[in-house]
């Protein structure tokens, strides 16, 4: 089996631009105000009714997080079409990209799934992922699943988010055994 080469912590996030709404672009890797933090929700599309809740619940807190500096993107393999139908599902004000490349889901390291039918979808696609990029464009936490059943609490989430960024908390995970 071949597994793409997971990101770490500490390591700068690859830049990757995707398309949004209304022919914008979104840049991953990059928050919009300088001195915020990113948080970059990888999503495995509009097939999965509990990514479409997750993307909703993420809503009531998406003030909490920018008033702490953390802005929010969400972004999926699906194709443009499949994003037009699932914003009918969405209650968000945050930015959707689409169109995740296998090659760049490979770069993010995420775990790659493909379909079980054809009703499901019609392409590869991503589990979830969600990834905090510091104001320097460095991974400052990081969580990975291969299934949409593992995601991490969201209240949690912000509030150790909140915490983090005012406390300069550091990046963890990165001792390595020689």
């Amino acid at each position: 089996m071949n597994f793409a080469q997971k990101l770490v912590p500490g390591s700068i996030f690859p830049v990757i631009e995707l398309s949004a709404d209304q022919n914008n672009n979104i840049r991953l890797g990059q928050p919009n105000i300088a001195g915020n933090w990113q948080l970059v929700v990888v999503y495995r599309g509009v097939h999965c009714p509990l990514c479409t809740q997750y993307l909703n619940q993420l809503e009531g807190v998406l003030d909490t997080l920018q008033s702490a500096g953390i802005e929010v993107v969400a972004v999926s393999a699906d194709a443009l079409s499949q994003y037009n139908q699932h914003k009918a599902k969405l209650n968000v004000s945050y930015p959707i990209g689409h169109g995740l490349t296998i090659e760049q889901m490979t770069s993010l390291g995420l775990y790659i799934s493909s379909p079980r039918s054809p009703q499901e979808t019609d392409h590869e696609f991503s589990e979830p992922a969600l990834f905090v990029v510091n104001d320097e464009g460095v991974i400052q936490m990081l969580e990975y699943s291969n299934n949409p059943f593992i995601r991490p609490d969201l209240n949690s989430l912000v509030g150790g988010l909140n915490w983090a960024k005012q406390n300069h908390y550091p990046i963890r995970g990165r001792f390595t055994h020689s």
